[in-house]
């Protein structure tokens, strides 16, 4: 068996089969696809219980997609824009990243995961940024990706992975890191600006704001797999 990799996963409402607008714990499975495709077993890390606990059981972790981060967490009061704001969560992974950063933990951060790492170390995030870049092409409407390019920093951990020119990656995100937390470093930007990539110095701490699941490129899960 390959490193234990766990991810974290939403808890909504959902239907299916003979459950009908039930409470269920779910992921897309493109998440658990790259993981075993990298040569890594996936365990999906629900927000309940105490999930950091299980960080002694991982070889890596990664923090998936999902809503938005309550405001209250970085000192802002909410925008009108920002939604599906479950605190259930954020006290269940704010807790996990925590304990998988002081255990040095290699981790990958994915969309909403990027915007946990930067809140938890002490950065902001933008509401809504189409306020701020005056397009929505990061997030063009319900169910639809973006596909903008983002350009890796050369030299960075990100660059290794994905090389130094213009990729374009699978966006779907309204909000995007406004003040960066100390000790992390931009590793990618789009053309607007937007910070699309981040990472830290020591253990393997990697984040992005895009949706590498659901991209052709398996480049990070590799590099996390690797990393563990």
């Amino acid at each position: 068996m390959g490193p234990v990799i766990g991810i974290t996963c939403y808890a909504e409402t959902a239907s299916f089969t003979v459950w009908q607008d039930t409470p269920a714990a779910l992921l897309p499975y493109a998440y658990v696809e790259q993981v075993v495709r990298a040569g890594g077993q996936p365990v999906l890390l629900p927000p309940a219980g105490e999930p950091a606990g299980l960080v002694r059981r991982l070889d890596g972790l990664i923090l998936a997609g999902g809503g938005d981060i309550d405001p209250a967490r970085y000192g802002a009061e909410p925008h009108e824009r920002s939604g599906y704001v479950r605190k259930f969560r954020d006290d269940a992974e704010f807790a996990l990243l925590a304990a998988a950063l002081d255990a040095g933990l290699p981790f990958l951060g994915i969309c909403r995961g990027l915007q946990v790492l930067n809140v938890a170390l002490g950065g902001s995030l933008h509401q809504h940024l189409p306020d701020v870049v005056g397009h929505t092409d990061h997030c063009p409407g319900p169910g639809r990706f973006g596909h903008l390019p983002v350009t890796p920093v050369p030299g960075t951990g990100l660059s290794k992975a994905l090389g130094e020119e213009p990729v374009a990656v699978p966006h779907y995100h309204h909000q995007s890191v406004d003040r960066l937390a100390p000790g992390l470093t931009v590793t990618a930007t789009t053309e607007d600006g937007t910070i699309e990539a981040v990472e830290s110095s020591g253990a393997f701490t990697m984040a992005v704001q895009w949706h590498p699941e659901a991209a052709a490129d398996h480049a990070l899960f590799e590099a996390l797999v690797h990393a563990c």
